[in-house]
């Protein structure tokens, strides 16, 4: 039987009006072709009003619907001659990430992916698609395996996010989610990903660092869960609807903001209404994504993937190169935020600071103290530690120097009226 989301239930009601009709006429003479037609007619036009104007929380609960096509069944469709293979050589087999190699319309590749399971027995033995620290670490190892024998690597991620249980974290889950993601950047081959449901934090950035990154139209990706998010701001995981809005986790929200390369549609209702169509929808989306990356150099590839992602969030409207944010970062006529980030010879950001700072420490500042001797003596300050450690200890160098120096000086220089208070005054 199907299952219908929230949102979907006028669908619901009509598809059992159309099942009601049917068992009634089974095996009579009553013809109720025309009427199961015309409410056919119907329930598909409210299926494609409703999936027309999804908001980013009912497209949440389309990515996490339980019928949708998982690992096991891209695999079974798309990849031939398909050789598992297991265990990370350390601790054990997890069940959640899975791999192996196989043939993609008769090209080579390695295919690895998280498996969520479609039924409760299979669902807890594949821990809900939640990797622990050896799911990674096999990750690792099969993509290092591809890497030294030139196969393209697939990936296929599908999860709510890593295990985030104590044993997984007495076994280094944060490292080996590191070390995941550094291995696919560190990939001499074409990579390309694919959000299929959910890309939830880490356990889905680990094995989604590819060259492309390809997404199902009805999928999410996201730092953390929409539920997990409004407990942090609103204390309460009633606001997820309204945590989905903000954090821009819809497949059309992340290509705008260039997170993503490539939308994969799905059929009409989701990819769950229709396995056969969606899945292979996606396999042209890879097979286009492997062409346009094949013939490059391995050194090619990690310099594209590199820049790929550094450029995320950093670039703005109007900065056409790295080179040419720098010299806006060095114009001091071009209004900043307080910490503006650059990229240095390192592979590390550093960060600058501009004059915003020195109005707010002045703002925080008695006004009738000397603003000019207050702003060079602060620039003076700035200027040999303006690298990273600045951001963190300046501001409480400044406060803890700066304000009792001032009200000493205004002390001395202003003092107070008969009458006057003067413990008001240094508050305002």
């Amino acid at each position: 039987m199907a299952s219908f989301l929230e949102f979907e239930k006028p669908i619901a009601e009509l598809q059992a009006r159309i099942d009601e009709l049917r068992d009634t006429a089974a095996g009579g003479e009553v013809d109720i072709e025309a009427e199961v037609a015309k409410l056919q007619a119907k329930s598909d036009r409210f299926l494609k009003d409703a999936y027309a104007r999804l908001t980013p929380w009912q497209k949440t609960l389309v990515a996490r619907h339980p019928e949708r096509p998982h690992f096991k069944h891209y695999v079974a469709r798309l990849i031939d001659d398909f050789m598992p293979l297991g265990g990370d050589r350390a601790f054990a087999d997890d069940q959640a990430i899975l791999g192996g190699l196989g043939r993609f319309r008769g090209q080579r590749v390695m295919v690895i992916g998280h498996e969520k399971g479609d039924d409760t027995t299979s669902r807890l033995r594949h821990n809900f698609g939640m990797g622990k620290p050896e799911g990674y670490r096999k990750a690792i190892r099969l993509v290092e395996l591809a890497d030294k024998f030139g196969i393209p690597v697939v990936t296929l991620v599908d999860t709510s996010g890593a295990f985030p249980g104590m044993e997984a974290e007495e076994r280094g889950q944060a490292e080996a989610i590191a070390r995941s993601t550094e291995a696919c950047l560190n990939l001499g081959v074409p990579m390309v990903a694919s959000i299929l449901g959910e890309g939830g934090s880490g356990g889905a950035v680990a094995l989604a660092a590819g060259n492309r990154v390809l997404m199902m139209e009805h999928a999410v990706y996201s730092v953390i869960s929409p539920e997990g998010c409004a407990s942090i701001l609103w204390r309460t995981a009633d606001k997820a609807a309204d945590a989905a809005e903000a954090m821009k986790v819809t497949a059309q929200h992340l290509k705008e903001l260039g997170v993503i390369d490539t939308i994969v549609p799905e059929p009409l209702g989701g990819a769950h209404r229709d396995h056969a169509k969606a899945i292979d929808s996606l396999g042209d989306a890879i097979e286009s994504a492997l062409k346009d990356l094949s013939g490059h150099s391995a050194t090619a590839l990690r310099q594209a993937r590199r820049a790929k992602f550094l450029a995320m969030g950093r670039c703005r409207a109007g900065a056409a190169s790295l080179n040419e944010q720098r010299k806006r970062a060095a114009d001091p006529s071009v209004r900043r935020p307080l910490f503006s980030r650059f990229e240095t010879k390192g592979s590390y950001d550093a960060f600058m600071f501009d004059e915003t700072l020195v109005k707010v420490v002045l703002s925080w500042l008695p006004r009738p103290c000397i603003a000019a001797i207050a702003a060079t003596a602060i620039r003076a300050a700035i200027r040999p530690y303006s690298m990273a450690v600045a951001p963190f200890l300046l501001p409480k160098i400044l406060r803890i120097v700066f304000i009792p120096v001032s009200i000493l000086f205004e002390a001395s220089v202003f003092p107070a009226a008969p009458g006057e208070n003067r413990s008001q005054r240094f508050r305002n």
